[in-house]
């Protein structure tokens, strides 16, 4: 009777989960149809010519015509989105008017160096920008609070390129204690085979000590210039979350039986706002992934920001849009994820 009566509750509980994967898919699928369906607009909208940037402004005319037939530019709207929503689910993002390679290798090629710096930029972020949040916290409406604020201000207001350019001038031009831009000196470029496209962990894998120290070298600048902004928002928010949680009743309960006051801040206060901590980091990071154009342009970072900075200005806008895709998918990605981690950390929200 016991096994009998168990077996509807883990009918129900299996139906239950089976759902909210099914919501939670289709949730995703519609956000990434949205996506779509905005980056074809902007495609559609620009002004700008895909079939004379791709056979050029002295083409015959018959030459224009027959890309533009090839191209499916001839087809009414709605079908020329359907047509796009097909090819993109196969993983074809057309082909590169810059480099003449489909937009996907070339995709593949770049983004890894856009997550090395954006990963090493939210370490940064976090390992800084949380005990920062923490201290300004403690220290509310006094000279520490004062001075972090201000720090995060800044972060908050310089230009992004400024900073980047006033970097390498004091740090590469004037002191040398920072290598010039790139990911590697030219010297080692082309020494290792790339496995995962991420220069620190393939060189590493190699045992190539000194090229995983010269790549190393040269993204502490800017990655710190970029985590400057990530340290900032992290800062704020951290500060913001520690002062809601100083203000509850578990907070002064532990002050009344006699905790530190190290362990209050740290294992009371801080341990319950580490759950939305999860979700500003998540936003933090998928932003660095798609706000690191200047950065990549300033320090010729080979990365995704750079490559679709030259797609831009060469009016390649099958490579400008797939780069679009490719960061918006990153970040319905991270956005999922952080989701997930909250409902595994927060025994509330299952």
């Amino acid at each position: 009777m016991g096994s009998d009566a168990r077996q509807p509750a883990r009918g129900r509980h299996a139906w239950r989960w089976g759902r909210k994967i099914a919501t939670l898919a289709l949730s995703v699928a519609l956000t990434f149809l949205g996506l779509l369906f905005v980056t074809f607009l902007i495609g559609r909208v620009v002004p700008i010519d895909p079939v004379l940037a791709a056979v050029g402004d002295r083409a015959p005319a018959e030459v224009y015509e027959r890309v533009r037939v090839e191209l499916g530019l001839h087809l009414p709207l709605y079908q020329q989105f359907f047509v796009y929503l097909a090819k993109v689910v196969q993983g074809d993002l057309g082909h590169s008017v810059l480099t003449a390679n489909p937009v996907t290798k070339d995709i593949l090629r770049v983004f890894p160096a856009t997550l090395e710096l954006a990963t090493a930029a939210t370490f940064f972020g976090v390992l800084l920008g949380i005990p920062m949040g923490v201290m300004a916290a403690v220290h509310q409406g006094r000279w520490p609070d004062q001075i972090l604020r201000v720090v995060g201000l800044f972060g908050y207001s310089i230009p992004v390129f400024w900073l980047g350019l006033m970097g390498l001038l004091l740090f590469y031009g004037r002191l040398d204690w920072a290598p010039g831009p790139g990911r590697l000196d030219v010297f080692y470029e082309g020494l290792i085979t790339p496995v995962t496209g991420v220069i620190l962990i393939d060189s590493a894998m190699a045992g190539e000590w000194e090229i995983f120290r010269n790549a190393l070298a040269h993204i502490v600048l800017p990655a710190a210039i970029l985590g400057y902004f990530s340290l900032a928002y992290i800062s704020r928010m951290t500060r913001s979350f520690m002062l809601e949680q100083f203000n509850q009743e578990y907070i002064t309960t532990a002050r009344v039986k006699g905790a530190s006051e190290r362990s209050v801040i740290w294992r009371h206060a801080l341990g319950n706002v580490r759950i939305p901590l999860v979700t500003v980091i998540a936003l933090s990071y998928g932003n660095l992934l798609e706000g690191s154009v200047l950065t990549e342009t300033v320090f010729a970072w080979p990365g995704l920001g750079l490559y679709l900075t030259h797609s831009l200005l060469s009016a390649d806008m099958n490579a400008v849009l797939g780069g679009t895709i490719v960061v918006g998918a990153v970040f319905i990605g991270i956005n999922l994820l952080s989701d997930v981690l909250y409902r595994v950390m927060d025994p509330r929200a299952r």
